[in-house]
């Protein structure tokens, strides 16, 4: 048995938190010990960076290239202290967001080139690769509806992403169109405007053929990143 890393993504509203609680309910009701992260954050220190990017109220006038760098300092703490020791453990790592969005939100959302963007990536996860990533997709319609609704009914601070335009979030949806459009066997682009259970027997399906026998979509996972990174995000 080995562990297995299953990340998702996804605009602002695609239901990534609700579709991975069920789906580490799902897991572990066949035994398998798993561990739910997000990203920014998912450490003490990476917390603390989350806080910094997305409600401080000193963060209005952040650089791209701050965003950048902050997002991957996180990222590879989450890396070294959370995910390598979890998967060592057999368990499996579910997070919300990994490098993808970078591509996504730094590169095409913020325009920063995307082979400098690959070089701090690539410090960041140390050889880290998902064995699967499920790419939520809604409409930006869609999207907006769920952030105006997530926005009356939560009590959090205000979002630094969030407050971005219509413009940014059409760019950003761009950059997934260019990464479920990729030859990276590991991006499985799910339609999440279904209802939620629908969304969430599509996602164990992926997941159940992966749960015991993991290590195969692994090593193809690692052969298939070098062509993406060469290719580029678009």
């Amino acid at each position: 048995m080995a562990g297995l890393f299953v990340t998702f993504e996804g605009t602002e509203g695609s239901g990534k938190s609700t579709q991975i609680q069920l789906l580490a309910k799902r897991i572990e009701g066949v035994g398998r010990k798993v561990i739910s992260l997000r990203e920014p954050g998912g450490t003490p220190i990476g917390e603390e960076i989350r806080h910094t990017l997305k409600h401080s109220a000193a963060n209005t006038g952040m650089c791209a290239e701050t965003e950048l760098l902050l997002m991957n300092a996180s990222r590879a703490q989450l890396v070294r202290e959370v995910i390598k020791p979890a998967l060592e453990e057999n368990k499996v790592v579910l997070c919300d967001r990994f490098f993808d969005s970078t591509f996504a939100y730094q590169v095409h959302g913020r325009g920063l080139d995307a082979l400098q963007v690959q070089r701090v990536i690539d410090v960041a996860i140390g050889g880290t690769i998902p064995h699967l990533t499920l790419l939520l997709r809604v409409p930006i319609e869609v999207s907006e509806n769920r952030r105006a609704t997530r926005e009356v009914q939560a009590s959090e601070k205000r979002d630094r992403f969030e407050e971005q335009d219509r413009e940014f979030f059409k760019r950003v949806e761009q950059g997934y169109d260019s990464i479920a459009a990729s030859t990276d066997t590991r991006v499985r682009s799910i339609d999440a405007t279904r209802s939620v259970e629908e969304v969430h027997e599509e996602i164990w399906r992926w997941v159940e053929s992966l749960i015991c026998t993991p290590s195969t979509e692994g090593e193809r996972a690692w052969k298939t990143i070098g062509e993406y990174r060469t290719s580029g995000p678009g």
